[in-house]
């Protein structure tokens, strides 16, 4: 029987084994950024530990990432060993209108890794906790300027609304300070021109190891490794949590086999010291959700940034 069973290729082992040899990873973005990193990451960690045979890496930026979605789906037939690399702008850019599609249009593989937003004040802040900050946007909105490296209704801006909605605070008065890049922002912040920044976890764990800033609150839902002391937005009693996810999609309709097969690589991924050597040197915390998990996940976030989105007046 197994013999028959490998000649016809109907073993499911050995056909998932072969589906996922050869992996070509698409990018939306250009060498360096946060998709190009990821992908060549997870790429590496799979070839280094003889997971896949075969990565290739194909950069294609253009249309904040739909010049890339666009193409994987409209060359979808060759496309059957692709995966495609995104995140949370995907639900940013599909709302606003940057490209006509969305996430829905495509195969949810997983999410692979997160970067939760972090609140930081200088080390010699009158600051030690979120409670303070909350306290005095409640009572003078304009005394609390909060810096972030992305323009206005980008996350650095969207996570900071969310969190003084949920303290009872209202988003329309957040003063918002936004620079275009993350180490500007973080010098506006350390020569006293704003006095909170909104940044993502990872960068703002440097710089607070070099005693440069203090950590707040993190918008994970458990407390970071790297970080036991700083307390997590939601046990300060603010409901909000949020994670500029990482992850992986491949073409409309992908045959359910083949996109179980790469569910399941990416989650033994994870097990190799390839990839947790990968991980800790890039500071990026692990986040699977597979399948209809990351889908349900995906229309959650929709939701949450939809709605603070249009309270801001960033869509109609």
């Amino acid at each position: 029987l197994a013999a028959g069973c490998m000649l016809l290729g109907l073993c499911a082992t050995p056909s998932m084994a072969a589906d996922t040899k050869e992996i070509h990873f698409l990018i939306p973005g250009g060498a360096g950024g946060g998709w190009d990193g990821t992908a060549r990451g997870v790429g590496k960690a799979l070839l280094d530990s003889k997971m896949i045979e075969q990565a290739s890496f194909e950069n294609m930026s253009g249309g904040g990432g739909g010049k890339a979605l666009n193409h994987l789906i409209s060359t979808a037939a060759r496309q059957q060993n692709t995966l495609l690399v995104n995140s949370t702008p995907i639900i940013i850019r599909s709302l606003t209108g940057v490209f006509p599609q969305s996430f829905r249009d495509l195969t949810p593989i997983a999410s692979v890794i997160a970067d939760y937003a972090a609140f930081v004040v200088p080390k010699d802040s009158k600051y030690n906790s979120l409670t303070e900050v909350v306290a005095d946007f409640q009572n003078d909105p304009k005394s609390v300027k909060v810096a972030g490296g992305s323009v206005k209704g980008g996350m650095d801006h969207l996570v900071p609304a969310m969190v003084f909605q949920a303290a009872g605070g209202d988003p329309l008065k957040l003063k918002y300070i936004p620079y275009d890049a993350g180490g500007k922002a973080m010098a506006g912040l350390l020569s006293g021109d704003t006095q909170v920044l909104s940044t993502g976890f990872g960068e703002a764990l440097g710089l607070a190891n070099q005693g440069e800033v203090k950590i707040l609150a993190v918008t994970s839902a458990e407390r970071l490794e790297q970080a036991p002391d700083v307390p997590t937005v939601k046990e300060l009693g603010y409901d909000t949590t949020f994670a500029n996810w990482r992850g992986f999609f491949a073409i409309p309709n992908l045959d359910k086999a083949k996109a179980d097969a790469y569910r399941e690589l990416l989650k033994k991924m994870y097990d190799t010291p390839e990839w947790e050597e990968i991980r800790k040197q890039r500071g990026w915390q692990n986040l699977y959700q597979p399948g209809d998990e990351f889908y349900t996940f995906l229309v959650q976030q929709e939701k949450d940034l939809g709605g603070i989105m249009r309270k801001l007046g960033f869509l109609q």
